[in-house]
């Protein structure tokens, strides 16, 4: 089945932009000698608080089918995913649309996830950086054991604030192209797209 694409996606994703992407991530590469345990890729994605039922099958020509939903609104959460080049994948980072976090927003996610809050429930630059320690405790990133995230272009992952305590951390930061995530990005490819059926 043929796959809507925006305007933005369709001229951005093209020869040079890839290979552009492709050639900044050998530089890095060369330059710091990366296992696959040490290169991480990130992206933001939203999930529901409550949970839809799948689909329901009954016989053919059955006219009633019963299916018990939840009465309970959800609410949409950002959650920044975490997964390794080896496979390992990191605790969540959970953004709730609320002005205040309150840790108990946590209860039921995986152990050792983390969270923040803004009005709209999507990252700016203050959550990112937040986001980003949490990442550095999790991978055990320092200056003498670096690692190498690879992220979406996106305005609140790029700000004097993240810049510079990535550097200090030992964390080196790839943009992937802008409008190329659905091509280049292996979270929304491999395991947000599975993950949201």
């Amino acid at each position: 089945m043929p796959e809507a694409t925006s305007l933005g996606r369709a001229t951005s994703f093209n020869k040079h932009n890839v290979q552009e992407f492709f050639s900044n991530l050998q530089s890095v590469l060369k330059k710091t000698p990366f296992t696959a345990s040490d290169i991480f890729n990130c992206d933001e994605t939203s999930v529901t608080t409550v949970h839809v039922p799948p689909k329901v099958f009954a016989e053919k020509g059955r006219k009633i089918v019963g299916k018990v939903t939840s009465a309970e609104r959800g609410v949409l959460v950002t959650m920044i995913g975490t997964i390794s080049a080896s496979g390992q994948y990191l605790p969540p980072y959970l953004i709730f649309p609320r002005k205040k976090f309150q840790p108990h927003m946590l209860t039921g996610a995986p152990a050792n996830s983390a969270g923040g809050a803004s009005p709209s429930g999507w990252v700016n630059q203050e959550l990112f950086l937040e986001y980003l320690k949490h990442f550095k405790t999790n991978s055990h990133a320092s200056p003498e054991s670096p690692k190498l995230l690879i992220m979406e272009n996106h305005e609140s992952h790029i700000c004097s604030g993240v810049v510079q305590f990535a550097k200090e951390s030992g964390i080196t930061l790839l943009k992937i192209p802008p409008y190329c995530s659905h091509r280049l990005q292996p979270l929304d490819i491999c395991v947000y797209f599975p993950f949201k059926r």
